[in-house]
């Protein structure tokens, strides 16, 4: 196809930076081009932090890299000799974010039948467009300053970006074949941009689906968080399912779809439902930068995870999926796992909220104790907030009246949590009276006898039998020891290290 060559418009906001990396090439004696998501995002109107640049002849990425780097200062992220990449970070003057600028010789690609490694060799400019994957990211803008601005466009790209559609530059199965990994990107950019995916290349995902296998979990992982992290989640989850890849690397978010029916019955969709819920959730916090919510996104996807494993039919009663909270945590680890997300305090704050998430609905009764609104305070702790923003995420009703009577009880839950946060100071609760006052008071060793003093001084607290102070947590201490040390096996009082 032949290539155009047009005068781009604008290149604000990054006028200033291309035009000095353009003047640093030309001294070089470099040849150097803005490729792929920069020059797509610039004439999107779009904000991005990260600048790409191919360099014509070998080590020339480095190269410019470096003169870069000399020429404007910036900090050096990485440099991978082996690739011919190198990037560095810049702040420039009244920029409210650094600038990532990434610079990589121009290279071609041929890859084997069993494996994501290409086999790289020396390329020209149209060599590095042809390995792209889609139209909007393969055009380029050449930075020399006498030809600065030119825009080239050899696969149509601009009428691509005017209609809002994805496609590949070359064929679509050999584009997918070659790199699997694609095909979720497919799915990001469509979310992210809220582009449709062109009907042949979409047919090309579906064919290259089971190819997603030689792909790291590792690279799945940064395109399943840019999905997360967008407006709708909903769009890529949905174009994933559709194409087939998703049953392929997260088969426990796939057993949720469907719909069975017995004796006339049938249950809700929950892929559907869950994924109409993450978008209630990403609504909701709008307001917040994406990356603070992104655990509180991920426990949305996953707060119905275990109702396939807990679903039951019962003759006239009809379908429960009771237990499916605490079925769902459990799988969480593992599940990050086979991701390769975090399984630190981020996995662990998302498995905290599917184990809660319909703790709050038993609430909703008028009769409900104080008792009961004291406990889910005290185990939901720090992370209240965003549990009343799952379940009322969680409410998907096509009904408006059945939608504001929920969020409605839901206003009265939150207005006890309020009364009883007032009195009782649960939020982060610490045990008054904790283990070394117990065991100098009592003359215990540190043993399971101490810890069982101090359940049933937090079980006083919660049921409202006595205050949430010091004084009273030990005058019922030195009231119940007696009982409860008569109560304990020998084992209970043996010192543990």
């Amino acid at each position: 196809m032949a290539s155009s060559i047009e005068p781009i418009l604008s290149l604000a906001p990054f006028d200033g930076t291309l035009r000095t990396i353009g003047e640093v090439a030309k001294n070089a004696g470099i040849e150097a081009y803005a490729v792929g998501g920069v020059v797509r995002d610039v004439l999107l109107g779009r904000e991005t932090t990260d600048l790409d640049f191919v360099c014509i002849g070998p080590g020339s990425g480095i190269k410019l890299a470096k003169a870069v780097r000399k020429s404007v200062g910036g900090d050096v992220v990485h440099v991978y000799e082996n690739f011919g990449t190198a990037a560095i970070r810049i702040h420039p003057e009244g920029a409210e974010a650094p600038l990532v600028l990434e610079f990589v010789a121009a290279r071609k690609e041929s890859y084997s039948r069993d494996s994501r490694k290409p086999r790289v060799e020396n390329g020209t400019l149209s060599d590095d467009q042809h390995r792209r994957d889609f139209t909007v990211n393969a055009m380029a803008i050449d930075l020399h300053p006498q030809r600065y601005g030119q825009l080239l466009d050899p696969f149509g790209g601009i009428a691509d970006l005017s209609i809002g559609v994805l496609r590949t530059p070359l064929d679509p199965i050999a584009t997918f074949d070659d790199d699997p990994l694609r095909i979720i990107r497919a799915a990001r950019f469509s979310c992210q941009l809220g582009f449709n995916i062109d009907p042949i290349t979409f047919t090309g995902m579906k064919d290259r689906a089971d190819r997603i296998h030689i792909v790291s979990p590792e690279r799945i992982a940064i395109e399943l968080e840019k999905i997360m992290l967008c407006d709708e989640p909903s769009i890529g989850f949905t174009l994933l399912y559709e194409c087939g890849v998703l049953h392929h690397f997260f088969p426990d978010l796939v057993a949720l779809q469907g719909v069975e029916t017995l004796d006339g019955v049938g249950h809700k969709d929950n892929f559907f439902h869950t994924l109409k819920v993450v978008d209630n959730l990403v609504s909701s916090v709008a307001e917040r930068p994406a990356t603070e919510t992104l655990w509180l996104r991920w426990a949305a996807l996953l707060h119905d995870i275990g109702k396939p494993k807990s679903k039951r039919f019962t003759e006239g009663s009809g379908w429960s999926f009771h237990g499916h909270e605490e079925k769902g945590a459990r799988m969480i680890p593992k599940i990050f796992k086979g991701l390769r997300l975090p399984t630190d305090e981020r996995m662990k704050s998302v498995q905290h909220l599917v184990r809660l998430h319909h703790r709050p609905v038993s609430l909703v009764d008028e009769t409900v104790t104080d008792s009961a609104v004291r406990r889910l305070l005290f185990d939901a702790g720090d992370q209240i907030e965003d549990l009343m923003l799952l379940v009322r995420a969680d409410i998907t009703s096509k009904n408006p009246k059945r939608v504001r009577r929920y969020l409605r009880a839901f206003d009265s839950v939150e207005a006890k949590f309020k009364e009883v946060e007032e009195n009782d100071h649960l939020r982060n609760f610490q045990p008054p009276v904790d283990g070394a006052e117990i065991m100098k008071a009592l003359e215990l060793p540190p043993s399971r006898a101490v810890g069982e003093i101090k359940n049933a001084i937090r079980e006083a607290i919660l049921d409202g039998v006595i205050e949430n102070d010091h004084d009273a947590a030990f005058a019922f201490m030195m009231q119940v020891k007696d009982e409860i040390i008569a109560g304990l096996p020998e084992d209970a009082f043996r010192a543990t290290p």
